[in-house]
């Protein structure tokens, strides 16, 4: 195997075109767990990675960063950044104690979702944040009001069922609805507003991806945390000393998480934040009216499970099988 490594003072760069096909992936994974919290390498490429990007969230979990240094069309040149956990409560974290604050989030354009891994130190240095001043908003939102849903306090399989029958079944419920009027409006404005034709295609997939996605959910994952919680109340720990695992079903759903996440921020960025023109009729105007609220609820959605359930999962896994030897 031929490899070419070319060194930097800070980071090293990998030429993935010289190395023999079915050693790819091994070898970028290789260079990502040598790497220290906090640290990066980069990788040269004569095609888009992308499918490296969800194996390694798929293998290693949602730990990394993924910054793109040249997008083609010759050369792509990727920077992946192993996150620093250890760095400060994370984003999602401090969404997770009170959700309240995810709204000082969104204002600064801060994911707390699929993103919620990073710290807010490290969020604001990314994005060029002055940290004391949402340090000091997140601070204030403390006094507005109590939270009425306090979900960190939740058992993980109370939790579960509330996402299904609060995210799931809104989904199932409305899908039909916005799917019909992503129809209707591209094919009455589509040939005045051509971006409406890449919004049908985008959501169609989104749409795709998401009953997949819930069907996993529910036939696998969901049952599984539920039968965590009951062993861990009742039963005997030791049947999950070998057998089984949650962690690659989380990790598998997190990289889901992540592409659901992309195809709702080129929706985003396609639509203005879902703003509609101004001469749109109605349909036009419920239909992004509804999107937006789709996107709104995907987020809460995501963040419960990422930021919440996921972690309860693990945790209580990890103590089951403490118990067990």
């Amino acid at each position: 195997m031929s490899t070419e490594i070319l060194e930097f003072p800070d980071v090293f760069e990998l030429n993935v075109t010289l190395i023999e096909p079915r050693l790819k992936h091994p070898t970028i994974f290789e260079h990502f767990d040598r790497l220290a919290a906090g640290k990066a390498f980069r990788i040269l490429n004569d095609h888009d990675p992308k499918p490296l990007y969800y194996q390694l969230i798929g293998e290693r979990g949602n730990i990394f960063s993924w910054t793109y240094l040249e997008n083609g069309p010759i050369w792509w040149k990727v920077e992946i950044k192993k996150l620093d956990l250890a760095n400060g409560e994370t984003v999602g974290e401090i969404a997770a104690k009170d959700i309240r604050k995810a709204e000082v989030f969104k204002r600064y354009g801060i994911d707390f979702c699929c993103g919620g891994k990073k710290s807010l130190q490290q969020v604001c240095n990314e994005k060029g944040l002055n940290i004391e001043q949402v340090e000091t908003e997140l601070n204030n939102v403390t006094t507005l009001q109590s939270p009425s849903l306090d979900f960190n306090r939740w058992d993980a399989d109370f939790l579960a069922d509330y996402i299904y029958n609060q995210h799931h079944k809104y989904f199932y419920r409305e899908e039909p609805v916005i799917t019909g009027l992503v129809e209707k409006v591209a094919e009455h404005h589509g040939q005045e507003h051509e971006e409406l034709t890449e919004l049908r295609k985008l959501y169609c997939q989104l749409i795709q991806e998401l009953k997949t996605h819930f069907l996993k959910e529910e036939r696998i994952l969901f049952p599984f945390i539920k039968k965590l919680v009951e062993v861990s109340r009742y039963g005997d720990a030791s049947i999950f000393s070998e057998q089984f695992s949650v962690t690659d079903p989380v990790h598998l759903m997190e990289s889901d998480h992540k592409a659901a996440g992309e195809l709702l921020l080129q929706m985003q960025q396609l639509t203005n934040n879902y703003t509609p023109p101004a001469e749109a009729c109605n349909s036009y105007r419920f239909l992004f009216s509804k999107l937006k609220e789709l996107d709104e609820d995907l987020h809460q959605h995501i963040h419960l499970e990422n930021n919440l359930l996921f972690l309860k999962a693990l945790a209580l896994e990890k103590d089951l099988k403490n118990r067990s030897l």
